[in-house]
């Protein structure tokens, strides 16, 4: 059995412009974990302390350090405390990338796009 190394892994995993997207929206949501746990180490807060002053529970502190952001509203809540704001888009992917991932789910998924 060959051992490959976790970044020849990624980089060869990467190639695929489905998982590609889908690793760069995970690196965003690690970005916003990072601010909101370093803003609470930065102020010596418990999870509890900023769920309090930020108007939210602290459960959803939690989720949100984990990177569970189902709540888009609440996550922008925390972030306008700390100093932040979310941003959504919808950017249209070029043809080509949007033709690689509708072969890749369909051939790996049995997906079909509009």
């Amino acid at each position: 059995m060959d051992i490959v190394r976790v970044d020849e892994h990624l980089n060869e995993k990467l190639k695929d412009p489905y998982f590609k997207e889908l690793y760069e929206l995970e690196e965003q949501k690690l970005d916003i974990v990072k601010r909101v746990i370093g803003y609470r180490i930065r102020n010596k807060l418990t999870q509890g302390q900023l769920a309090k002053k930020a108007r939210v529970t602290q459960q959803y502190i939690s989720k949100i350090e984990s990177g569970d952001f189902s709540n888009i509203v609440t996550l922008e809540k925390i972030l306008l405390f700390i100093g932040y704001t979310v941003r959504i888009q919808a950017v249209p992917l070029s043809q080509k990338v949007r033709n690689s991932i509708e072969r890749l789910a369909r051939a790996k998924h049995g997906i079909q796009f509009a």
